[in-house]
């Protein structure tokens, strides 16, 4: 009898408990930032499972996904440089030149005999230094970030061109062509390296104070001046993490092409942004998250590839890339 009871009470409360899961789920999926959150991991997750079921012998391959990591994983560094600038109601568009201008630095230094820890230093400064010369403009001058940051996509893609006379430097490196190629399981070096600077730039941003004064700014600058944050000195810093992760990505992306390119790759550029806005942080500041944009390039990659692999022409697939944007942007709340 205690036992018949015992039944039909759990039962009972596993029908209480049911509903009320269920109406949180649908709470949650009304609340405009839920979809902010999740749009991205659902749609990373639908595109997967769409090309694995339409091309499983070619898209799901070990081969094919340690594909997509590597392809992924310089694009997730530069992202979450642009978070960062993003975070603060900003923007940078001279990410792709500066990694550029890195590359030839990296490729000067290489080539007249430089160690090549040393080429990685002189590569990530000259990141380090176009950010932070966006960023004193910006803060000190009250110039737009747009423009601004338009300007340095400029010069940097010039002064690269200048120093490497407009010609493509081999780089051959055991150690770089290892980093590029090599990894522990099937995780490769590059997406290792990916994820920790996600990682850091997470923690930074969320449990540091200097984080928390970033977010404060994008989301009220007037407010957070009045509290005491140093505006122009957040400024500074977002633009100059910027810089310098595109100038260390420029050193990644030698070690996969064995070669010191001083021609800018605009999509660098293009897709950072699409990133930002996929991965749920607000263009106008104050909102952000680094795993979203991190997700989102995955995304991005994992969507190139698959229309790569059922035979897509590439003009399509940017068209592809594009629509996918316009309507996350379109679920996601971006204010």
């Amino acid at each position: 009898m205690n036992q018949t009871s015992k039944a039909a009470t759990s039962s009972a409360h596993a029908e209480e408990v049911a509903p009320s899961t269920l109406e949180k789920i649908r709470l949650a999926s009304k609340d405009p930032f839920f979809w902010s959150n999740w749009i991205v991991v659902i749609a990373f997750i639908l595109v997967v499972l769409v090309f694995g079921l339409i091309s499983p012998g070619s898209y799901l391959t070990r081969y094919n996904l340690n594909n997509i990591l590597v392809a992924s994983s310089i694009p997730a560094i530069i992202v979450v440089g642009q978070t960062f600038a993003v975070a603060t109601a900003g923007i940078d568009l001279s990410v792709s030149s500066t990694m550029t201008l890195g590359a030839v630095v990296f490729g000067l230094a290489f080539t007249n005999g430089w160690p090549l820890w040393s080429c990685a230093i002189a590569g990530t400064l000259s990141g380090l230094v176009c950010g932070v010369a966006n960023g004193l403009i910006i803060a000190k001058r009250k110039i737009s970030d747009f423009i601004v940051t338009l300007g340095m996509l400029s010069v940097a893609a010039g002064l690269a061109l200048v120093f490497s006379d407009g010609r493509p430097r081999q780089i051959v490196s055991e150690p770089l062509a290892q980093l590029a190629i090599g990894g522990k399981g099937n995780i490769p070096y590059l997406m290792m390296i990916a994820i920790a600077i996600t990682v850091a730039a997470h923690f930074f941003l969320f449990n540091t104070r200097f984080g928390i004064h970033i977010l404060a700014t994008g989301g009220d600058p007037e407010a957070a001046r009045a509290m005491g944050v140093n505006i122009d000195l957040v400024k500074i810093t977002v633009y100059a993490i910027s810089g310098t992760l595109a100038g260390f990505a420029a050193m990644l992306t030698i070690s996969r092409i064995g070669a010191a390119e001083p021609a800018a790759n605009t999509s660098i550029l293009l897709n950072s942004v699409a990133a930002v806005v996929l991965g749920g942080v607000s263009l106008f500041g104050g909102r952000g998250t680094i795993f979203g944009p991190f997700i989102a390039t995955l995304l991005l990659q994992a969507l190139t590839n698959g229309l790569t692999v059922v035979g897509v022409a590439a003009y399509y697939q940017y068209v592809s890339i594009g629509l996918v944007v316009i309507l996350s942007a379109a679920l996601v709340k971006t204010k």
